[in-house]
């Protein structure tokens, strides 16, 4: 496929291609916590972090990997009948744990019979030497992708948000992944306190030049209970509108590499926590703006954006 024509990779699409059908995703909860949370780092998580560390679409940590992976299948029974997975170890920070007790959970999940991908998402400052190793091993058995939150390469807005970690270490996690053969999928936030499209898009920029495998694109949004619903309610943060929000996706796809698969361009909150933008809540509104933009704009081919992007 002639990609720098169509622009852009979508997740769903690049799947399709690579196993021959469509994939989806389940959340699973493997029960760590966080150095930003444990007092290791820090005791209140980056500002915008829920109190389920965005976990909150996971599935219940009491039971076994295994109980809950065949608990997301029945979930999404309706959508798929005898399809494969991506095993997605979603809250928290997921080899944050002994790397025996890391093995044993990926393991099961790696090796279900319905599980086509290992995806384990995490900070960059989690990365032990055999933490990589059992990576490693793992992408011998199946494909395993790391998740890695940046969210922005600029030190001020990191230490706003209390991200807890340095460009350099993330930089030294990615290349380790690399050397490693591991996929590696970067978080980035557009609407982040104090950021200008100008910083967003050095972010990605910086993220094409030093070949990213994949990308996550998500609006900033304010949850309860968190360090940004305070700022917000102090009135020292204003979210973007769906416009700004738009016109934000566009110039990153139209600066991103095309071979970047991008995971995800809008993104759900956790039932019951959203504070802010009420408008984040309209998925196929904003999915359909941005699809009418993109063709308008002659960025985008085809007619399948939506299933496209939502997994």
């Amino acid at each position: 496929m002639d990609y720098q024509k169509k622009r852009f990779r979508s997740l769903n699409e690049t799947l399709r291609e690579r196993f021959g059908e469509k994939i989806y995703k389940i959340a699973l909860n493997g029960g760590m916590s966080c150095p930003n949370r444990d007092g290791t780092i820090g005791t209140g998580g980056c500002i915008f972090c829920s109190r389920g560390g965005s976990g909150e679409f996971a599935s219940d940590r009491t039971l076994s990997i295994t109980d809950q992976i065949e608990q997301g299948k029945r979930s999404v029974g309706k959508k798929i009948k005898n399809g494969r997975y991506i095993a997605y170890f979603q809250a928290f920070t997921n080899t944050y744990a002994p790397v025996d007790y890391l093995e044993k959970i990926f393991t099961e999940a790696i090796c279900h019979p319905d599980v086509a991908v290992l995806s384990v998402a995490t900070r960059p400052d989690c990365l032990p030497d055999e933490v990589l190793s059992l990576l490693e091993r793992l992408n011998r058995i199946k494909p395993v992708w790391v998740e890695l939150g940046l969210q922005t390469i600029h030190q001020p807005t990191a230490d706003f948000i209390h991200r807890g970690y340095s460009l350099f270490c993330f930089e030294s996690a990615f290349f380790a992944l690399k050397k490693a053969g591991i996929e590696v999928v970067v978080h980035t936030i557009l609407g982040l306190p104090g950021e200008t499209d100008t910083m967003i898009f050095e972010t990605m920029d910086y993220l094409s030049q030093i070949g990213i495998d994949g990308i996550k694109l998500q609006l900033l949004h304010v949850l309860k209970d968190t360090k940004l619903e305070e700022i917000y309610r102090a009135g020292e943060y204003m979210p973007l509108t769906m416009a700004e929000y738009v016109d934000l996706v566009i110039g990153c796809i139209e600066r991103l590499d095309p071979s970047i698969v991008i995971h995800r361009i809008t993104g759900d909150s956790p039932h019951g926590l959203l504070v802010a933008p009420a408008w984040s809540e309209q998925k196929w509104t904003i999915l359909n703006t941005i699809n009418d933009t993109l063709e308008k704009r002659g960025s985008f081919q085809g007619k399948n954006f939506h299933s496209n992007f939502i997994t």
